[in-house]
């Protein structure tokens, strides 16, 4: 591929684009100053506004939150799987009906793969705007959020009512339901009662892993964070690796499926036959399939990515494996 070819598929951390309006939360206050990017896919914005970076398909979504300090996202659900790690700052997660049932905090490279079908939020906890990148299974992300019930009840106090069609509407613009379109259904009790309380054992035992503990395992071969044999065990229709100055190779490989570069720490180097560039933390790279190509780091120092395939297996519910 030629360098104009090429650079499309690259998304820039300081090139992101946000949204301040991709959710019904956008005008609750404590939510109300986060940011939502959609790398690729078309992630789960219930905005027009949202702008789309990569639009080629992977078998999955990739997208970030950005938070000020004491900014949280709502307690949400999702179909597929959903995966965070720490780009910056220091995020607390947790869980529940309520957000109650349990909590963890997170720190720079730290990855999280929240369980589906279970109520969760995040929070900036640090002291400065913090980031945080996500991995949405499915290409349609499982087709969108689920929001707990006081959430929406909570957003039209503030003027925002989701339609039924998974389109936000906003009063303070003028804007309402069309006609023939009813707001979003409140989940009954009834089906509350399918969104367990899981416990912090469960939720951290089997989703959490810490930079530092990867980076040990990654010191002859790349740690596999999540799949069939990862530290993380789970199918969710994609694999996660954590690959390191130590574990890095320069030998040429390809895919059989659109990879993504993600780096966590440090410069790298990603060469194939025509080219090379050099990625941040916080950019994202959309590598094509049957692709040669390496990535090293291009500095000394610390030096860490996560690389992300998609795999065959269907973006269902998480811990399937």
């Amino acid at each position: 591929m030629t360098p104009a070819e090429m650079e499309p598929r690259i998304v820039r951390y300081g090139d992101l684009m946000p949204c301040k309006t991709a959710f019904i939360d956008a005008h609750t206050p404590g939510s109300d100053q986060k940011e939502n990017f959609t790398i690729i896919g078309g992630g789960v914005s219930e905005s027009p506004d949202q702008h789309v970076h990569i639009s080629i398909p992977h078998g999955f979504n990739i997208g970030a939150a950005g938070q000020p300090p004491k900014c949280r996202n709502s307690l949400h659900s999702h179909r597929t799987a959903e995966v965070f790690f720490v780009l910056s700052g220091r995020w607390r997660f947790f869980w529940g009906r309520w957000g109650k049932a349990g909590e963890v905090v997170l720190e720079e490279g730290d990855i999280i793969n929240i369980p589906t079908g279970i109520f969760r939020g995040f929070e900036n906890i640090g002291t400065d705007y913090g980031m945080i990148m996500a991995i949405l299974g499915g290409d349609d992300a499982g087709g969108g959020v689920i929001w707990a019930p006081q959430v929406i009840e909570e957003a039209g106090a503030h003027g925002l009512v989701l339609g039924e069609n998974g389109s936000l509407y906003d009063s303070k613009k003028g804007e309402s339901l069309p006609d023939g379109v009813g707001p979003m259904p409140l989940l009954s009790a009834e089906e509350l009662t399918e969104f367990p309380e899981m416990s912090p054992m469960q939720v951290v035992g089997m989703g959490v892993r810490r930079y530092w503990d990867m980076v040990c395992l990654a010191k002859d071969a790349p740690c596999k964070v999540i799949g069939e044999t990862g530290i993380i065990r789970d199918k969710p229709g994609f694999e996660v690796d954590l690959v390191t100055r130590s574990s890095a190779s320069d030998d040429m490989h390809a895919h059989d499926k659109p990879s993504v570069l993600m780096p966590v720490k440090g410069h790298w180097k990603v060469t194939w036959e025509g080219d090379s560039t050099t990625l941040a933390p916080g950019d994202t790279m959309s590598v094509p399939e049957n692709l040669a190509h390496s990535a090293v780091p291009s500095m000394t120092g610390e030096a860490a990515l996560y690389h992300v395939v998609g795999t065959d297996d269907p973006a269902g519910p998480t811990w399937t494996g």
